[in-house]
Order: C-alpha cells, then structure tokens, then sequence
C-alpha cells in the first residue's frame, strides 16, 4: 500500500485536547440552536402570534442576556471558566426542554414562552464572558488567528446543518420537536465541557478588590480606548436592526411570501454557509488594518434586510444571506485579533462583559419596535429603514482615526499573554 503524502494533509498539531474537546461541544449545540430560533419564530405563530409577540420573545431574551453580563464576566476572572460554561449549558437544557414539552403538549402560552426565553438569556450571560477564554487557554497564542478562525469554522458548519434541519423538521413533524433536540444539544455539550481541563480559577488574594471594583476596573479599560467603544457603539446600533430584520420581519416575509419555515431554514442555512465561507477565507488572509476589514465585513450585514424588502426571490435572499454570514466572520476574527492583541488577559473576561453588553444592549429595543415600525411603514420600508441605518453607521465608524489606524502586531503586545477569544454558541 502506498505511504500517503503527510505533506497533504491538514496538520492541527497545535490543537490540544482541550480545543478539541471544546470544539466539539460548540459543534453539538450549535445544531440545535441554529434551528431553535427558527421554531420559537413559527411556534409563536402558530399560536397566532405575528411581529410583536415574536419581538416579545426576542427581546426578553436578549435584555435578560444585558442584565447578566457584567456579573457573568466578573464570575469569569474568579471561578474556574469551565464549570460556568456546563453549569450554563445545563441550565438552557432545562429552559429549553420546559419550553419544548409546553409546545409538544399544546399548552404554551406567551408569556411561558417569554419567561423562558429569559431564562436562556442569562444562561447565556454567563456563559459567553467565560467561554471568551477557552479556546486560547488551549493553543499557544501564536496559533490564536487560526485557532479561532478554525473554531468558527466548525461552529458555523454545524449551524449550516442545524438551520437547514431546524427548518425541514419545523415543516415537517412541528416546532416542539426542534426544540427538543436544542435542549438534548446544550446537555451534551455540557456533558462534554465536565472533561476540559483548561479555565482553571485565575490565582486571588484573600484580601482583593470585590466584583464591583473589578468592573470599575474593567469599565476603565473599556472606556480608555476609543477604537474599542466607537465600534461596540455602532456594533449595538447595527445588531438591533440586525436582529429585528432577520429575527422578527424576515419570518414574517418567509411566511407571507417565501413559503414558510422550510425555504428559510435554507436560506439561513446559506448565511451559515457564508460563515463557513469566511471562516475558510480568514484563516488564509490576515489583513494588516483589523477594523478596516472587520468594517467591511459588517457592511455585507444589510444585503439580507434589503433583499427582503426589495420581494427577491429565494436564490437572491440566500445569496445575500451567503455574503452577510461571509461579512460576519471577516468582521468576527479581526474583531477578536484586535481585542487580542490590545486587552491585557487579567481584565479580558470584564472588558469582554462590556463588549456584549454594548454589542446587544438595543437589541431588545430593535425586536419591540419592528412590529410598530412594520405596522407604520409597511413590512417593505421597515426592511429598507433597517438596511439603511446597517450601511450609514458602518460607514461612519471609519471616521473615528483609531479605528482607521489599528493594525495587526506580528507578535502579541506586551508580554504575549493576551487572548483571541471566540464568541460563544
């Protein structure tokens, strides 16, 4: 038998165990929660709900995720960050699996389903500040670019599936089922983080300084640098219209236009592909301006909301779906190459804390108002208004002159130990 040439063959040689292991569990819950937003949407429509119930849903989630992330990130500097991850993983099991049994049984009501979804938001709080460690607690930080640009490979590829999958079961045996298989994905995931041996509790003095200094801390670190505040505050802006075009109008249109749950689950499955895509592109490119080419991906972000409310047909939307999930990782791996090389480690899981807090803080004001605003301007102009303002705040961020000048280091600043952190899923 010939002897294969090793020279072909992709080497992760710096992909430790615990990488592995952390990877895999982000691919096993990543099925499931691609497909779950895609069932709450369509489940709360079959009971009649429209835009402002879904916005409801969204919302509650979203601002109890707000609520939570400071204390979440504070508890990430002090315990050890794998345990926070299983013990969040393990609490939106059960939310999920309430949330799934009431819709299988036909007893959901709406505000179970808000409750619910709260709950899976500081679920979520807690676990993406101290998820923000592990992948580089895992690899030598020379590898951290690829490192994250393979994680989010992986995590997007199974979201690919999972929204394809979400969408066809959602059609075909009901809503309450998709979620049941989210709430078996999170248990698994949290079964698998019980072996990571990384995120060991950063060493304390009896006598330091208390949460509440360690996010005054953290809030100095955030505010003293103008790069990083300008582009969560732009960030937060574009993701509520994000949020509110893709997660509360674009059902609406699937339903009304696209043929329901099952040609958007593809077409959210195009945006994964997208993901995909730009995951492949970022591990090859290492552009030398971070917030430049992170920009640039974040202007890709309105094609999706424009497509929509333009009537495309469906090849077209998924297209720009493709180019937004692209977009997304482009503006994903820069943003976390930048935080990387700037954010000292001793305070990354507190300016991380910010970082989401800023970054979805208006997401629930986005999901209320997109009924009112449909109900105002009509679904069309609704959709228009939000991938306009995605393009103008894109395009203003660049007037800031540090997010212009930013640049990569060949080596991480400092002492080397700062981290390129993967957003959790």
């Amino acid at each position: 038998m010939p002897k294969l040439n090793q020279h072909r063959i992709p080497q992760l040689t710096w992909a430790g165990r615990d990488f592995l292991i952390h990877s895999a569990a982000t691919v096993v819950s990543g099925l499931g929660n691609a497909g779950a937003p895609i069932a709450t949407a369509f489940a709360i429509l079959r009971l009649g709900g429209g835009a402002a119930e879904i916005g409801w849903v969204t919302g509650a989630r979203l601002a109890a995720t707000v609520l939570f992330l400071l204390v979440g990130g504070a508890l990430a500097d002090r315990l050890p960050r794998h345990r926070v991850m299983v013990a969040a993983n393990l609490g939106n099991a059960l939310s999920q699996a309430l949330l799934a049994v009431l819709v299988l049984t036909g007893q959901a009501r709406l505000w179970q389903i808000v409750v619910l979804a709260a709950a899976n938001g500081v679920g979520l709080a807690f676990f993406a500040p101290a998820s923000e460690g592990m992948v580089m607690e895992s690899v030598d930080q020379r590898q951290a670019p690829r490192a994250f640009a393979v994680f989010r490979t992986a995590l997007n590829s199974s979201q690919i599936v999972g929204a394809a999958l979400g969408g066809a079961l959602v059609a075909a045996v009901g809503p309450g089922w998709v979620l049941a298989l989210d709430a078996a994905g999170l248990a698994a995931a949290g079964a698998l983080r019980l072996f990571l041996r990384a995120g060991a509790a950063p060493a304390r003095q009896p006598s330091g300084p208390g949460m509440l200094a360690e996010l005054r801390e953290g809030w100095r670190e955030f505010t003293s640098r103008r790069w990083l505040w300008a582009v969560v505050v732009q960030y937060g802006v574009v993701n509520a219209c994000l949020i509110a075009a893709e997660s509360v109008l674009g059902p609406l249109v699937a339903d009304e236009r696209l043929g329901g749950p099952r040609p958007w689950g593809l077409v959210n499955a195009a945006m994964g592909a997208g993901l995909v895509a730009g995951g492949l592109l970022m591990v090859r490119w290492q552009p030398r301006r971070l917030l430049m080419a992170g920009t640039a991906g974040v202007l890709m972000f309105g094609l999706p909301a424009a497509t929509l409310a333009a009537g495309a047909p469906l090849p077209l939307v998924g297209a720009a779906m493709f180019a937004s999930g692209v977009g997304g990782t482009v503006y994903g791996v820069s943003w976390m190459v930048a935080l990387q090389q700037e954010i000292p480690a001793a305070q990354f899981s507190r300016v991380a804390a910010y970082d989401w807090c800023g970054s979805v803080a208006l997401a629930p004001v986005g999901t209320a108002a997109a009924a009112p605003l449909a109900g105002g301007l009509g679904l069309g102009d609704a959709l228009w208004s939000c991938a306009a303002v995605m393009t103008l705040l894109s395009l203003l961020v660049l007037a800031v002159p540090e997010v212009r000048a930013l640049v990569r280091h060949s080596t991480p600043a400092g002492s080397g130990a700062k981290r390129l952190e993967p957003v959790a899923a």
